[in-house]
């Protein structure tokens, strides 16, 4: 059956299995449009369409004057190690930057308040950060903090690593987090922050977490660019 999807995005697919067979390697030059189009047999015009497709899905990036580029694996999420965004990054020799979006004090809705165990007029801190990676946003992430807890929290904390502040500030011990991951279309507002040309699917991580004594001192839903990510889970046979 013929391939009836557009002739830029089949020469999309086909470097792609070209990086996923690893005939591309990270961090090395693909060959010039020209070259390209001879191989495939179409125009540049196609090819940099292509290209431009890959470059939007983060597998390419492009060096002005030098050329473009196979973008380096995906980072990767193992939910069984409790670690924070900024100490993950560190891991792999990266410095984030967080981008506040909203920070405010509120009053939960319903669910939020349940989730983190809170009476009816107790309040939390709502904050909003976009977590970036070598100038590219690559989380959002909506986060929910007891008042009663965290009193003396500020605009300034949350530009740095929010669980340093919690055990080297607060001198509280984290014990762990409950984590739930849904599949979701990427959205308008999530295609503006993420400054995506197409619409990619999206990773949503809702969680809690706690300390010690088992209080719940955190509510967090997180979006994850799914061409930046990928999750492990290690299961056991018992």
């Amino acid at each position: 059956m013929k391939n009836s999807s557009p002739l830029y995005k089949q020469i999309a697919n086909k470097i792609k299995q070209e990086i996923i067979k690893e005939n591309l390697s990270s961090g090395e030059a693909i060959p010039s449009e020209i070259k390209l189009s001879q191989m495939y047999n179409v125009s540049r015009v196609t090819i940099r369409q292509a290209i431009d497709t890959l470059v939007s899905e983060g597998l390419l990036y492009k060096i002005q004057g030098s050329g473009t580029y196979v973008k380096e694996s995906k980072i990767e999420h193992n939910i069984y190690n409790l670690q924070g965004f900024t100490e993950e990054m560190r891991k792999f020799n990266k410095t984030p930057v967080n981008k506040i979006l909203e920070f405010k004090m509120i009053k939960p809705d319903e669910n939020i308040r349940k989730i983190l165990k809170l009476k009816e007029n107790e309040k939390t801190f709502f904050v909003s950060r976009l977590r970036f990676i070598d100038n590219v946003p690559v989380v959002l992430e909506n986060t929910y903090l007891p008042v009663n807890i965290f009193s003396d929290l500020s605009y300034e904390v949350m530009l740095s690593s929010k669980y340093e502040y919690v055990e080297k500030e607060k001198k509280l011990k984290i014990k762990e987090s409950f984590q739930e991951i849904i599949p979701i279309t990427c959205n308008d507002k999530l295609k503006e922050l993420f400054n995506l040309k197409e619409y990619i699917p999206i990773l949503k991580v809702k969680l809690f977490s706690t300390l010690e004594d088992n209080t719940i001192f955190e509510y967090t839903e997180l979006y994850f660019k799914s061409d930046e990510y990928k999750f492990t889970l290690i299961a056991k046979r018992t």
